[in-house]
């Protein structure tokens, strides 16, 4: 499958795709909101970019209790279920008076509850699409992500400055009912892929068979450290220059999207693997510029071109579903998910401590070189590595070091 044409008409793609863009419209604009709402009433760039990205710390405690239910549970109804959550934790939010630590721990319950969707979402993309589909579908996923990021953060800032921080909150929660009712109209009822009931015992032993193999670990780390720690820098938009916050995040998006749709498009399948440690070093590199704190117009060049990098991601996703069972991709592609979310929350909580004792330009920086001297470390293992033939689950595990 290498057309969008024929990807298009796969039955339930379409849906799935819109479900999941109204989740990622209510994050951006809700996330932008908040962050924006937190920094005015504290001054603290530690707890704005906590607002913002902070609910993906949350992702771990899901990843450790909640993972095993991604197979285990319909996902029309999953979906649906969850778009709905999210919804009402962000209209909640939106209350007048709501004190931040209640707020917060919100936050923390709905990071807790997405740990469980990227699972599903993904799941369902590699049930629905062929093996070698399944590269060119998420790269319409990271596509429609980046376009809706663009808008959304426009959006956004447009809102939080014509309405309210709160008007926009409930403009997010009104996103995420969308995308509800996108995969409650649009999805057909289908059986779970796994059999049994979900627990955290299940979860802990399926994460210790997809983690027991030396080669998924290798992925895992470089999907989530790298960017995480990216994604770390990327919080401190708002106290670098608020002015400028929402045109940095919208060009990052846009740059994603420009990374995403050549590798995913266009980039031969033979040459992938060769560009897996370039584009992850790009994505750092750039950022270092913000120690200097230049002008404008190279900030947003800056951040432009680091974000290509994030194609990364989707290379080192199509080796990690290569290297799982069929049975277990759900589950191995919400944990990526879930740890990459933790990390990227570890990655604004170090950017907002950095940035209380030093600048938040020099914060992004430092914060860019840890993520370089990361993918260097990681390198050796990533070039050019062949994707291994997917196995059954005992064998899944038996690739220790």
């Amino acid at each position: 499958m290498r057309s969008y044409r024929e990807l298009f008409r796969t039955p339930e793609f379409r849906p799935l795709l819109i479900a999941s863009t109204g989740q990622v419209a209510g994050q951006t604009v809700g996330g932008l909101a908040l962050g924006t709402l937190v920094y005015g009433t504290t001054g603290s760039p530690l707890l704005s970019s906590l607002a913002m990205f902070g609910p993906s710390l949350a992702q771990v405690v899901g990843a450790a209790t909640l993972l095993s239910a991604a197979d285990r549970l319909p996902s029309r109804a999953a979906l649906s279920a969850l778009g709905l959550l999210l919804g009402a934790g962000t209209a909640v939010q939106a209350v007048p008076g709501l004190p931040v630590a209640a707020s917060f721990a919100v936050l923390m319950a709905l990071g807790v509850l997405s740990s469980l969707g990227g699972g599903v979402r993904y799941g369902l993309l590699g049930e629905l699409l062929t093996r070698d589909g399944y590269l060119l579908g998420r790269s319409v996923f990271a596509m429609a992500s980046g376009v809706v990021q663009i808008f959304g953060f426009a959006a956004g800032g447009a809102l939080v400055a014509a309405v309210s921080p709160r008007g926009a909150l409930l403009v997010a929660a009104g996103l995420h009912a969308a995308g509800a009712v996108a995969a409650h109209r649009g999805l057909a009822r289908r059986p779970p892929r796994a059999a049994g009931r979900p627990s955290p015992a299940a979860t802990w032993r399926t994460n210790a068979v997809l983690w027991a193999d030396r080669r998924r670990r290798r992925v895992y780390l470089a999907l989530w450290v790298p960017g995480g720690l990216i994604v770390g820098a990327e919080s401190l938009y708002v106290p670098y220059a608020p002015a400028l916050a929402a045109p940095l995040f919208a060009c990052g998006a846009l740059g994603m999207l420009a990374g995403d749709t050549v590798v995913g498009r266009f980039v031969p399948r033979r040459r992938a693997d060769r560009l897996v440690v370039p584009l992850s070093l790009l994505l750092a590199g750039p950022y270092l510029v913000f120690a200097m704190r230049p002008p404008a117009a190279v900030t947003v060049a800056a951040v432009l071109l680091a974000t290509v990098g994030y194609a990364s991601g989707l290379l080192l996703q199509d080796r990690l579903m290569a290297l799982t069972p069929e049975e277990l991709s759900g589950h191995a592609l919400g944990l990526h998910s879930a740890g990459m979310l933790t990390l990227q929350g570890v990655g604004a909580a170090l950017a907002g401590a950095l940035a209380e004792w030093t600048a938040p330009g020099r914060a992004i920086a430092t914060l860019a070189g840890a993520s370089l001297a990361v993918t260097a470390v990681l390198a050796p293992g990533l070039r050019a590595q062949p994707a291994a033939p997917r196995t059954t689950t005992g064998a899944g595990a038996a690739h220790d070091a």
